[in-house]
């Protein structure tokens, strides 16, 4: 009878694998799909840039603030309750945005996409790193790598060749056949697999999570919307209480028995290693993703569609390789894949530096790939590593950590990024004013994307730095040894 449980598990991983990685990939691809739309939206409904960036700004936003709490989602509910409600959530959500009759409505459809994959994210992971054996986690979490970092970057192919031939409602309608699918293979497929504690609910630290993680995003969204930049009162306001509720949010955690987020998980080096590349590498993978489009648009005066296109090639250069170095995570270990990964990251963010308007377009393809084959070889084995470190009852906590740190690496990303290139547009406009007004524009817009990539590559440099102190984690099974233990078996 045990024997024949086993060979079911074993015989449904590949399915419950395809449930999850399907949604994912849908949520990730939905989060990027509406930049390219809001110009439009702002056009057909008379909207302020500052109003229709809600659409995008709000996806994310819920996003932060459910993903705290994911650990604690993951320890009440069943895997499949979990799936079934993320999928039914971001189907729901669909319909809504695709049936929309004006901007809240689609607002309210984009907020309940949001819960869905801030729901279905961390399931993936406890979900992979609890039917699947340490010894062959690379090859599946190069699966997780190759949706997290596609995702994004087709979405806004996706959706610009949707409105080049189609109305913008069809962006949402083009998921639900999709959505359909993994509904009925998850239903049929996913079961429980993980141990459902129920832990007592802190009502102080979810509200504190919500004011920290809720506020902070939103403040970092909001730097570049109008006048003030980080010094805007709305700004300064969010930061200051975002961060205060931050404090004594972690300060709670720390005291607790049954932490909502138990930060223990950092007392394992590689954990924190591989939370510390998570952070670079997403907030590299945002900086990009925000001003190469901008800049072949502004500077190399392509078209939406265009610029769009040119990302693809990244794009397919990751789906390749993530799942080869899954498998060789397996073989060799992160050290080898992590090393060389941040050298060529780092390579290619510094390269990026010297684009100007008399670059060539195959060039930043090729920059872009370059960044793409960094990023792929740095991204999954780091956090496969950092998971693989922390024993089974603080899987949950890692990947909510993880997950959350990654959103507030893309909003921080975002954040300076749109300051430093405002800051160097400024900056060469006051010292060039005896250029052609007609070149003002292109010139300066270059001048303020050269400034933020070396803002970018600097930060690629910590990376570099801490992949040389990588090494193979010592996978834990049972209950978590004490910190100086973690350091000792990592050493060895």
């Amino acid at each position: 009878m045990n024997e024949a449980s086993q060979i079911k598990v074993k015989y449904k991983v590949i399915p419950v694998l395809v449930a999850l990685l399907l949604g994912g990939f849908i949520g990730l691809l939905s989060e990027t799909m509406m930049n390219v739309a809001l110009p439009v939206l702002m056009a057909e409904w008379n909207l302020s840039a500052s109003t229709a960036q809600w659409i995008t700004t709000g996806y994310i936003l819920v996003i932060s603030i459910i993903m705290p709490v994911s650990a604690l989602l993951l320890q009440w509910f069943t895997t499949r309750k979990l799936f079934v409600t993320a999928i039914s959530l971001f189907m729901l959500g669909t319909l809504a945005a695709g049936l929309a009759p004006g901007f809240g409505m689609l607002l309210i459809g984009r907020l309940v996409q949001a819960a869905g994959t801030a729901i279905l994210m961390p399931v993936i992971f406890n979900t992979i790193l609890t039917i699947i054996p340490p010894a062959k986690r690379g090859a599946a979490m190069g699966m997780v790598g190759l949706v997290m970092m596609v995702a994004p970057a087709l979405g806004p192919t996706v959706s610009g060749l949707i409105i080049d031939k189609l109305d913008w409602h069809w962006m949402f309608w083009v998921l639900v056949p999709f959505l359909v699918i993994d509904f009925i293979i998850g239903l049929l497929n996913i079961e429980n697999v993980a141990t459902i504690t129920k832990p007592k609910i802190d009502i102080l630290s979810l509200v504190l999570s919500t004011i920290a993680f809720g506020g902070i995003v939103y403040g970092l969204s909001v730097v570049g919307e109008g006048d003030g930049g980080w010094g805007s009162p709305k700004v300064i306001a969010c930061l200051v209480i975002g961060l205060a509720a931050l404090l004594l949010f972690i300060l709670r955690q720390l005291t607790m028995k049954q932490p909502i987020m138990n930060l223990r998980a950092f007392k394992y080096p590689m954990f924190t290693a591989g939370t510390l590349f998570i952070v670079i590498g997403f907030l590299t993978i945002f900086a990009t993703s925000y001003l190469l489009p901008i800049f072949m648009q502004g500077s190399l005066r392509l078209s939406a569609l265009y610029a769009g296109l040119l990302m693809l090639p990244a794009g397919l250069v990751n789906a390749i390789l993530s799942p080869i170095i899954g498998r060789s995570f397996d073989k060799v270990g992160p050290r080898v894949l992590v090393i060389p990964g941040m050298i060529i990251l780092s390579a290619a963010m510094w390269m990026f530096t010297s684009v100007d308007v008399n670059t060539p377009v195959y060039m930043i393809i090729l920059m872009h790939c370059c960044m793409t084959v960094g990023l792929a070889l740095t991204l999954m084995p780091a956090q496969t590593n950092g998971l693989n470190q922390l024993p089974r009852e603080l899987h949950p906590h890692g990947t909510a950590i993880m997950n959350t740190l990654q959103q507030l690496a893309s909003a921080v990303g975002t954040a300076l990024i749109v300051s430093v290139m405002t800051a160097g547009q400024s900056t060469y406009i006051s010292t060039h004013l005896d250029t052609a007004a007609a070149d003002m524009g292109s010139l300066s817009l270059a001048a303020g994307v050269h400034n933020a990539f070396i803002l970018a590559a600097v930060i690629t440099l910590i990376g570099v730095i801490a992949g040389f102190f990588v090494r193979r984690s010592i996978v834990h099974s049972h209950a978590a040894p004490q910190p100086d233990t973690a350091r000792r078996q990592t050493a060895s």
